[in-house]
């Protein structure tokens, strides 16, 4: 529900740039609404939704398991499920990948989801629901990282810059952003190039 509520707002922005890619009307309908995220998939490509409500900073990162991990199926050998847990570790780690060095900002909640990180068992469970969508699951999975962060200091928090998250994930060639802040709302496209967000 808090995601649903997160994305809310982010419906009435309009985007930067048009993001065009194969999208998945018909199957993943329920999975874009719930997550807030666009109706697309599209490698090297990622999704990023702010919001700084007074002390509250709201971070919302949806992206292709592509970009961040180098696969969308289920890791299976020990290399990928090492890859699988090496990328989950430093998703947790929002400080560094947004460049978070002033306000103060402390982790007060964060989720990590994506069928990559599911358990044998969830996985199971999953694909014995949704049967139906197995094939298409095994092709396209997303990383969800929601992060909710109370800041000390939100008049310090100028900027944002996801320079470390392009580096750490160098198959991420583009984050459309969608900001909500102290100055109204915004939205942009960072690139490695480009990737300082201001508030």
């Amino acid at each position: 529900m808090r995601r649903l509520l997160l994305a809310l707002p982010f419906a009435l922005l309009p985007l930067a740039t048009g993001v065009a890619a194969h999208s998945h009307e018909h199957d993943h309908a329920h999975d874009h609404a719930e997550h807030g995220s666009l109706d697309a998939h599209e490698h090297g490509a990622a999704q990023l939704n702010v919001v700084l409500d007074g002390k509250m900073l709201h971070l919302q990162l949806d992206s292709p398991a592509m970009n961040l991990v180098g696969f969308e199926h289920a890791a299976k050998t020990d290399a990928d499920k090492a890859k699988v847990a090496a990328t989950r570790s430093q998703l947790t780690e929002p400080q560094a990948l947004f460049g978070l060095s002033a306000g103060d900002c402390q982790i007060s909640k964060q989720e990590l989801e994506s069928p990559l990180f599911a358990d044998h068992a969830e996985t199971h469970k999953h694909q014995h629901d949704h049967d139906h969508e197995k094939s298409h699951d095994s092709e396209h999975s997303d990383i969800h990282a929601h992060y909710s962060l109370d800041c000390q200091k939100p008049e310090e928090l100028k900027q944002l810059n996801l320079g470390e998250l392009f580096k750490r994930f160098p198959a991420t060639e583009k984050i459309q952003v969608q900001l909500i802040g102290p100055n109204g709302q915004q939205g942009l496209e960072l690139t490695p190039a480009q990737p300082p967000l201001s508030f």
